[in-house]
């Protein structure tokens, strides 16, 4: 009988490599191992989220040739506030393109949300509760989505644009229904709190603090949690591999920390880390333990591979779309009190339909398919940087308005091609 702990052969390595459902991480006995693996799957095709982070390691050298600013504390600083939004929004969309969905009244769902918040604020209510009122408004309307998709079968193409021509007008309602309140169609954010999600910042010692704790409690999850695999006779990735991946998400951390706590101000000293990194991180976190480690999960990626096997097997296709579309929709309403709080204000003149493009941009660039079956939260950060890079970069250049939307869908463009090629080559193999 064969030993669990038994070494594979090379032969087995090879086959393992070839092997485009399973984790190098998995597969692999030794670095020399996981090493071969990924190098064989590059060379394969499946290259994961390489492509993306090259990609933007030469925008960002090209931007920077461009203008000596754009490295600078500052401008990192206010890209990662820029960014927040979209990765939020482009986190939401996550939920429903797994599926093989897509949800183009996100951008409004979340105004509305805004609209929403801001306006219970105005009137004196607590920001907790208005924050919860929003949330619970914006998951509604996305369960109603989701029951019309799911129990009547129509394309969540039609239903989400019908959705999003329906929520501009609501918006437009909503507005105008306040009174004195959205004078000019505007509606300004007078809260501490919510302003402070874009605008407010840790101390530098606090920012330390937070980043190292978090970079420990992330390595030390994955350690422990390959630690238990290995301990209980399972397949597990190396040690080595399990080091490095932990390594890695300490300096990851060290650098964010240290980037954020140089002073960005000119009249006054401003340093440390924005709150809507923690806000993005937290948001980050809690959803990628729901697909990752939970049963809805699990259901979520059976659906997006095969709908039909999915429901052969017994799962609620129906309950499984409409808690996905709630998803989005909660994770929207998110997505638009961090908007407001970096616009300080919201307004009927908010541009929802590009905004939940470039959410869709973003995590289509970052990896996610648009076939569904295949993604993960964190391809929302990756694509929403190359995005907010993108916008930044030409901005700080002097470019235009028109130049940042041609040179994005460009660059979209080249990921859905990226994808359909590389899901081609994965079936012919």
């Amino acid at each position: 009988m064969t030993s669990v702990n038994q070494e594979p052969s090379r032969s087995e390595v090879d086959i393992a490599a070839s092997t485009p459902d399973a984790s190098a991480d998995l597969l692999a006995n030794s670095f020399g191992d996981y090493l071969r693996i990924v190098s064989r799957r590059i060379r394969s095709g499946e290259s994961g989220a390489l492509p993306v982070i090259a990609g933007l390691v030469v925008i960002v050298i090209v931007f920077q040739v461009k203008s000596s600013l754009f490295l600078s504390a500052g401008n990192l600083v206010n890209l990662m506030g820029q960014s927040a939004f979209i990765i939020t929004l482009g986190m939401a969309e996550i939920f429903v393109l797994l599926l093989g969905d897509i949800d183009l009244a996100a951008g409004y769902t979340a105004a509305c949300g805004a609209v929403i918040a801001l306006w219970m604020l105005a009137v004196g209510d607590a920001w907790w509760i208005a924050v919860i009122v929003a949330l619970a408004a914006c998951a509604a309307y996305g369960a109603l989505q989701g029951i019309i998709i799911a129990k009547l079968g129509l394309p969540s193409f039609v239903v989400t644009l019908a959705g999003q021509l329906g929520l501009s007008g609501v918006l437009l309602y909503l507005v105008s229904s306040t009174g004195n309140i959205g004078l000019g169609g505007v509606i300004s954010l007078h809260n501490t709190v919510v302003n402070d999600i874009e605008n407010g910042h840790l101390s530098p010692t606090w920012t330390w603090i937070v980043m190292i704790v978090i970079a420990l409690l992330a390595g030390g999850v994955m350690f422990y949690g390959d630690l238990r695999r290995r301990s209980a006779g399972l397949v597990a990735p190396p040690v080595s591999v399990s080091l490095l991946k932990a390594a890695g998400v300490l300096v990851a951390a060290v650098i964010v920390a240290a980037v954020a706590n140089q002073n960005r101000g000119r009249l006054i000293t401003l340093e440390g880390m924005p709150w809507s990194i923690l806000v993005v991180l937290a948001i980050l976190f809690l959803w990628t333990v729901l697909l990752g480690r939970t049963r809805f999960g699990r259901y979520v990626y059976a659906i997006g591979g095969n709908a039909e096997a999915a429901r052969r097997a017994g799962v609620s296709v129906v309950r499984i779309r409409t808690l996905a579309f709630m998803l989005c929709g909660l994770t929207a309403g998110a997505t638009g009190i961090i908007y407001a709080s970096y616009l300080g204000s919201i307004s009927t003149s908010v541009n929802g339909g590009q905004n939940v493009l470039n959410a869709v941009a973003a995590a289509v660039i970052g990896g996610t398919s648009l076939f569904g079956g295949r993604g993960k939260m964190l391809h929302a950060v990756l694509g929403g940087l190359v995005v907010g890079v993108i916008y930044n970069g030409l901005e700080l250049i002097g470019l235009s308005a028109a130049a940042q939307l041609m040179w994005t869908a460009l660059v979209l463009l080249a990921a859905v091609i990226v994808d359909r090629i590389t899901r081609r080559g994965a079936t012919a193999r």
